[in-house]
């Protein structure tokens, strides 16, 4: 079940403070959802969706676009015009593919309109050197 193709039609990003303003908690909120699924043919659906990140108060960041689904098209477009859901390991495959391509379109935006990244950054911790330990640094 791979997916074949991948676009974005529309980004917004829209930071509601003045460059200055500190907020005190900042959340962020990533949240993914498929807004259409059609079936194309047999083996192949178009799924359109909205990527959003959102940073309680402080801004926000859309991403909508669409991607191309391969495999049993016409039963994936059938349960989601009925029931508005789909099967766990294709919605499992779509939401990472949506979340691996717009997290880091969402980092390069929230960096121009300078919000906080969507993603936890990881601490650095350099430790100093002991005698007798690695003589890089590396403990």
């Amino acid at each position: 079940m791979p997916i074949k193709r991948f676009e974005l039609t529309s980004i917004d990003a829209r930071r509601f403070t003045r460059h200055g303003e500190k907020p005190k908690n900042i959340r962020i909120d990533h949240n993914s959802s498929v807004t259409l699924v059609t079936e194309i043919n047999d083996k192949e659906a178009n799924i359109d969706f909205r990527f959003t990140a959102n940073y309680s108060g402080l801004g926000i960041i859309r991403i909508e676009g669409s991607l191309i689904f391969e495999g049993d098209a016409s039963a994936l477009a059938n349960q989601w015009s009925t029931k508005n859901n789909m099967p766990n390991e294709v919605a499992n495959e779509i939401h990472t593919t949506i979340m691996n391509n717009c997290i880091p379109e969402a980092m390069l935006l929230a960096r121009d309109i300078r919000l906080p990244p969507p993603i936890p950054m990881p601490k650095v911790n350099i430790r100093s050197q002991k005698k007798g330990g690695d003589p890089k640094g590396y403990a």
